[in-house]
């Protein structure tokens, strides 16, 4: 390898000198400084160590090198070249020192095996670009994010208004004169008068439909005692309609006052001087509270209406032997089990047998019915 002129002689003393000659003198001086700034470590140490492994196989070549006379640069090569060495800068904008820095990390990098580094420019510019791509992706993260809640709270907002809006209303119009109560329509009534229920609701004219209570309305209803049960229901803007169902007698029976016309649960629903035609005669032990009232009323309503008018009395003094006096025919009925079942048997066998052609139908066992 051929070493570099100037490296192995150093530069030899000269007389001071004025002008043009002294700046001539020391541009050379100059000018290998800025070479050597400018040539790569590797060939440096190169020949470096090829001056060291000189000096140590050649004493003799070593000194014939210091003895060798020096040839300093053409005064206007050396002219030229100083401006550079003196400023310390190089073609490109870049100091001498970068450039030495530079090719140093460079040339280590290389022996390394590993590739040089992008240059500072291009790694400022690419660090600078990450940045506004990660500015630009909060923005629209955020801003995302934002219109998705400002939508969600804007659709609660107006859910909630909505709801408000109507229940406002809703109140509004419910406790309004508006929706006060005017008309009161009664429907099923039979052996009640009408008219009598309507006017029992005369106190609460005037009062908003969605403030009549219960409590009012059962006060009003409880004048009535053949009502068996009511219902009520407000037609808006003003109306009430109270549908009834009237107790439905099953019977006379006789107690200290007289007669008493009582339904299925024992309530009295008129006190006639006579049995009333259609209604039996009960007879019973332990009056309407006894066991046996309940077993014959249960017959009783079991029975079909055409067979219900013919009967005159019924009796019984357990829940289990229920009679029945049809005309001058006597009916063992049994228990109120499966009245339903002996109620048909019962109409099977008066049309084949009539009352005036038997005197006994037993029905107690519907499926093997019996007549005398």
């Amino acid at each position: 390898m051929k070493r570099p002129q100037g490296f192995d002689r150093p530069a030899q003393p000269r007389p001071a000198a004025s002008g043009a000659q002294t700046r001539s003198a020391s541009s050379p001086a100059a000018a290998p400084a800025s070479a050597q700034a400018s040539t790569p470590p590797a060939r440096r140490g190169a020949g470096a160590r090829g001056r060291a492994d000189a000096s140590r196989q050649s004493p003799a070549a070593s000194e014939t090198a210091l003895t060798e006379p020096f040839e300093p640069l053409p005064a206007d090569r050396a002219s030229a070249e100083a401006p550079r060495a003196s400023s310390g800068t190089v073609p490109g904008g870049a100091s001498a020192e970068d450039v030495a820095t530079r090719s140093t990390s460079d040339t280590d990098m290389a022996v390394d095996g590993a590739s040089p580094p992008r240059s500072g420019w291009a790694a400022r510019r690419a660090l600078a670009r990450a940045t506004r791509d990660r500015r630009r992706y909060e923005r629209a993260e955020v801003r995302r994010f934002t219109v998705r809640t400002r939508r969600r709270r804007l659709a609660w907002g107006i859910g909630l208004g909505v709801i408000g809006l109507l229940v406002a209303v809703v109140l509004i119009g419910a406790y309004s004169p508006v929706m006060a109560l005017r008309v009161v329509r009664v429907e099923g009534a039979s052996r009640v008068p009408a008219a009598e229920v309507e006017s029992a609701f005369a106190p609460m004219l005037g009062t908003p439909l969605a403030l009549i209570d219960r409590a009012g309305v059962q006060k009003a209803m409880s004048r009535f005692p053949l009502i068996e049960t009511y219902q009520t229901e407000a037609v808006p803007p003003d109306t009430l309609v109270v549908r009834i169902v009237e107790r439905t007698p099953v019977g006379v029976i006789e107690t200290a006052d007289g007669l008493a016309l009582v339904d299925a649960a024992g309530v009295v629903m008129d006190r006639p001087e006579a049995r009333p035609e259609g209604q039996p005669l009960i007879t019973v032990d332990g009056g309407v509270a006894s066991d046996g009232f309940r077993a014959v009323a249960g017959v009783v309503r079991s029975l079909p209406a055409e067979i219900r008018a013919q009967v005159t009395a019924a009796s019984a003094e357990t829940a289990d032997d229920v009679t029945l006096q049809i005309g001058d025919a006597k009916v063992v009925w049994g228990s109120a089990e499966q009245s339903s079942l002996k109620a048909d048997v019962l109409d099977d066998l008066m049309r084949a047998a009539p009352p005036g052609s038997v005197s006994l139908y037993d029905v107690s066992a519907p499926m093997s019915p019996v007549t005398m």
